[in-house]
């Protein structure tokens, strides 16, 4: 792609991102969410490959209708009681239609059907942006409309998405589809504390970011997107592949890495507000994504394939890592100590 296109685009998204966080307006966060979704449709589609294409159509598609849904909320609260302020969504039919909205923006269950698919479509670079920046204008409506919203719904979307983003990941051979169940599966445990604790919300967004930018950065320097490339990959870099375990076990929630963190805290904090079953069961579904982080760990750190058939051995590079990678490794696998100080921040 044209660099100076690919600067246009990757400006309009920094813009639709910051015009939907700060705005008041319901046609201004509307705005915002316009402006990235057509920004990141020629980066999805700019391989020219069918799926890409396909992906792209997908994204659309989905993307128009949750846009479609906000708005209609929104006018439907405005009808009700004459507020467009974004923090004064009281209508309770206003409510349940825009949770389903951004649960369709985000990929919650039920409305999680395009995501694997469009993340399977895309280049890495544009499945990172899909998996991380394109999810935090539609959080941060969350955040400030919480107060409004239905925690039995919630609670229910959760459980829903902690489940099948953990039972759909288990049988994938494709690692960008595992990665986006992955997602779907964190998002089950933001929104499910989404209404007791925001701020645990935000914190959980910002380190699942964090360790999904590591490993997506990773598996673009060694240029794997199957299970079958990454047996092989550990010849090219066998200190960034050590690295890429570990931040896959600190994805899947392990202690005493980063991962544990918000999901302790949102243990503790489901306790204090008597919903200790909703807890149990959620940790107890996340025992299915860590089959396959496990798994993903396995793929990367074996040094003989299982099997006896002979495999091409890659070459090592001599390129030297970046300091991105480096730093966002260091974040994802040592912040655990830290979490006194993150929790006086937060």
């Amino acid at each position: 792609m044209n660099p100076q296109a690919n600067l246009i685009f990757i400006a309009s998204l920094l813009l639709g991102t910051t015009i939907t966080i700060s705005s008041n307006h319901w046609i201004m966060a509307w705005t915002g969410l316009e402006i990235n979704t057509l920004a990141i449709l020629p980066l999805i589609s700019k391989s020219h490959h069918p799926r890409s294409i396909e992906a792209a159509t997908k994204y659309f598609l989905t993307q128009a209708a949750a846009s479609a849904l906000i708005l209609f909320s929104s006018m439907t609260n405005a009808w009700h009681t004459g507020q467009w302020d974004i923090t004064q969504l009281t209508h309770p039919t206003s409510c349940l239609i825009l949770t389903s909205a951004i649960a369709m923006k985000l990929g919650l269950v039920p409305f999680h059907f395009w995501f694997p698919e469009v993340l399977q479509g895309s280049p890495l670079t544009t499945g990172l942006i899909l998996s991380t920046a394109m999810k935090l204008p539609p959080m941060t409506l969350l955040y400030m409309t919480s107060s409004s919203l239905n925690p039995t719904l919630l609670t229910i979307l959760a459980i829903l998405s902690a489940a099948l983003g953990g039972w759909m990941g288990l049988n994938q051979t494709q690692i960008r589809k595992i990665l986006a169940f992955s997602s779907i599966s964190h998002l089950g445990w933001m929104a499910i504390i989404l209404i007791y604790n925001p701020k645990l919300t935000l914190l959980n967004f910002y380190l699942y970011a964090v360790m999904t930018t590591t490993v997506f950065l990773t598996l673009n320097t060694t240029k794997v997107l199957k299970l079958s490339t990454l047996l092989t990959a550990w010849t090219k870099a066998p200190s960034l592949n050590t690295m890429l375990l570990l931040t896959l076990l600190s994805l899947a929630g392990l202690p005493p890495l980063t991962g544990f963190l918000p999901k302790w805290l949102i243990i503790q904090e489901l306790t204090k507000q008597d919903m200790a079953p909703a807890a149990t069961l959620i940790s107890l579904l996340s025992l299915l994504s860590l089959f396959f982080y496990l798994r993903l760990a396995y793929c990367t750190t074996i040094t003989l394939p299982p099997h006896t058939t002979n495999h091409m051995k890659q070459w090592r590079t001599n390129k030297p890592t970046s300091t991105a990678i480096a730093i966002l490794t260091t974040v994802s696998v040592m912040l655990l100590p830290a979490s006194p100080m993150i929790l006086t921040i937060v």
